[in-house]
């Protein structure tokens, strides 16, 4: 009877997240991964097949954990401006909070595994919004949605470098949203 899966490929992202908070994702290793987990290689690709899926499992993880906690935010409030800056809000104040940021947003942008990942992650983060942006009146929802994903994503960067909130710069992406 084999096993279950889960336990260790949690072991193994779950280390994964230190090691990339700590040395980024230049740094994130099986090595490093498996000795950070207390695993063995053999564990560890007994899971994933190679680094890469590896990474893209961590990132979609990461992401996906991230989307979760946001959709939940804002999942009472009607598609609007207040809907919108709660979830810029939640994803500004998660990001400074959660383990692997760093990596996973300044690093994944010249990451060549990783590229199609943001990308995908980027246009369905504009395609929630588009809604909101529809209800406070921008002609072109779409097109302002992508631009939004942009600054946001400026704006956790800056803060991440700060380690702290950069409430200039959060003002201001919502004044320009508000036109």
């Amino acid at each position: 009877m084999a096993r279950p899966a889960e336990p260790g490929r949690r072991a193994l992202l779950d280390a994964g997240s230190a090691v990339a908070d700590r040395e980024g994702l230049r740094g994130l290793s099986v090595n490093a991964v498996v000795a950070t987990a207390g695993m063995s290689k053999g564990s560890f690709y007994h899971h994933f097949p190679d680094r890469r899926s590896y990474v893209i499992a961590l990132h979609r993880r990461y992401h996906d954990t991230l989307a979760e906690a946001i959709l939940t935010e804002i999942a009472d409030l009607p598609p609007g401006f207040p809907r919108l800056t709660t979830a810029i809000t939640s994803y500004l104040d998660i990001c400074l909070r959660t383990r692997g940021t760093k990596a996973f947003l300044a690093q994944s942008r010249t990451d060549t595994d990783l590229l199609d990942e943001v990308h995908t992650r980027n246009q369905a983060v504009a395609a929630l919004m588009e809604p909101d942006l529809r209800t406070i009146g921008w002609p072109d929802p779409t097109a302002v949605a992508h631009l939004v994903v942009a600054m946001v994503a400026e704006v956790a960067l800056s803060e991440l470098y700060a380690e702290a909130p950069q409430q200039n710069l959060r003002s201001a992406v919502i004044d320009l949203i508000t036109g």
